[in-house]
């Protein structure tokens, strides 16, 4: 079996392509069973999020991977010409370096961020439930959790927040513990704001309030996250009711003045708030930060967190690039004694025959031969064999790479005419 991975990435392909190729559009379940229609492969698992979309696959050929490809470009209805120079296809360990480097982390646009690894356990438990999984991708994904949990609990690789919008949110949890459960209004709909308020959105708040100068622009983005608008001239009755805040309004003027936010504060009962000012320049009055149960933070507090963090993930990727790298070589030893396996049962098989042949073939000669002299010509035979076969068995697991263990093993089937064993419906 052919081990391969295919796809596009945020590495690879602007944002604007990632979006036409997005498998979870029409549902990763469709995308499978269009795949099955086409028999490109015998397993496949499909990872779609929003910086990637991926086939996993083994197949007997090659080849199916270039197939794959262009499954990606016909089934999104995006031309191969546009999508094909940004492709990027893996094969065998390279393919198993790829997915454990993604579950850890390390291929994340913002390194170490978690939720990646829970993604990955999403669809292997889809693709599995559908039954296009077998024995070499369910080997590939659980190994692949299992490198994502050591990076987590050897490395310092995810702690710390190592974007704006991450350190807002680490920063909301100190002061609330869980996020679940609250208000969040915000204010604008700037990038950072749409980042912001999304990340907010996966912790479980209760309500996403927006409000913008033009009630139309909240509108959309309340609809993108499923949360209300509310007009401009509302702000003062959504601020009281909020637990958080974001402000990115590209006013020039701050938006949220010290008594505005003192007059909110007032009917909460020492509730706290939690304002996230990250718009330039600052839409949140200083004095404001110092009301009693205010919590305010600007982009200079956000961004001297992340660049703290950086430096500490940074030290922490060489050491996850050697639990990968291990993973790695322990997973290239494993797929290459599933592909000579066969190989050897076969050729065992072949040359026992030959020895229980030749011994029926000299049964008449054999028949005066008392008991014990027969099993020692049994037992001498055997031991020959053994030794015939355990040089090729050697060399065989001793392939260097799986390029190699399959040339060894189809060099042998055609020396010595095998046929190896039918494998069980379930292996690779």
């Amino acid at each position: 079996m052919r081990l391969f991975a295919v796809g596009i990435s945020h590495r690879t392909a602007p944002v604007e392509l990632r979006e036409c190729v997005d498998f979870a559009r029409r549902g990763v379940e469709a995308a499978l069973a269009a795949l099955a229609d086409r028999k490109l492969t015998r397993e496949a698992v499909v990872l779609s999020t929003c910086n990637r979309a991926e086939i996993y696959g083994a197949a007997e050929s090659d080849a199916a991977a270039e197939a794959c490809s262009r499954f990606i470009s016909e089934y999104n209805g995006v031309a191969w010409d546009a999508l094909a120079p940004h492709v990027v296809i893996y094969r065998g360990p390279e393919a198993a370096d790829h997915l454990f480097r993604v579950a850890a982390g390390l291929d994340s646009l913002v390194v170490g961020e978690p939720q990646i690894l829970g993604q990955v356990k999403e669809a292997f438990a889809t693709a599995s439930g559908l039954k296009s999984t077998g024995a070499l991708t369910h080997r590939l994904f659980t190994t692949a959790f299992s490198v994502g949990k050591r990076v987590r609990h050897e490395t310092g690789l995810g702690e710390g927040a190592v974007s704006v919008s991450y350190a807002a949110i680490s920063l909301a949890k100190k002061i609330f513990g869980k996020l679940d459960g609250l208000n969040v209004l915000i204010l604008g709909a700037g990038e950072m704001a749409k980042l912001t308020a999304t990340h907010l959105q996966r912790q479980g708040v209760k309500q996403l309030t927006i409000a913008s100068r033009t009630l139309e622009t909240a509108e959309r983005l309340a609809s993108r996250l499923n949360g209300r608008a509310v007009p401009w001239t509302s702000i003062g009755h959504a601020l009281a009711a909020a637990d958080i805040v974001v402000t990115a309004t590209g006013a020039r003027e701050p938006v949220l003045t010290r008594a505005g936010v003192e007059e909110a504060m007032r009917p909460r009962r020492s509730r706290p708030l939690f304002l996230i000012d990250i718009a330039v320049p600052r839409d949140v009055d200083p004095e404001a930060g110092l009301l009693d149960q205010v919590f305010l933070y600007n982009i200079d507090d956000l961004q001297t967190i992340v660049g703290e963090n950086m430096a500490r993930r940074t030290s922490e990727v060489d050491r996850a690039d050697v639990i990968v790298r291990t993973e790695v070589d322990r997973f290239r030893t494993w797929m290459q004694s599933q592909e000579v396996v066969p190989t050897v049962v076969a050729l065992r098989q072949r040359f026992e025959a030959i020895r229980l042949a030749e011994l029926q073939r000299l049964e008449p000669r054999l028949a005066s031969m008392p008991p014990e002299a027969r099993a020692r010509v049994d037992e001498i035979t055997h031991l020959l064999v053994e030794k015939l076969l355990l040089t090729p068995t050697e060399q065989l697991k001793a392939a260097e790479d799986q390029a190699q263990a399959v040339a060894y093993s189809e060099a042998l089937t055609r020396l010595f005419n095998l046929t190896a064993p039918k494998r069980n419906s379930g292996d690779s």
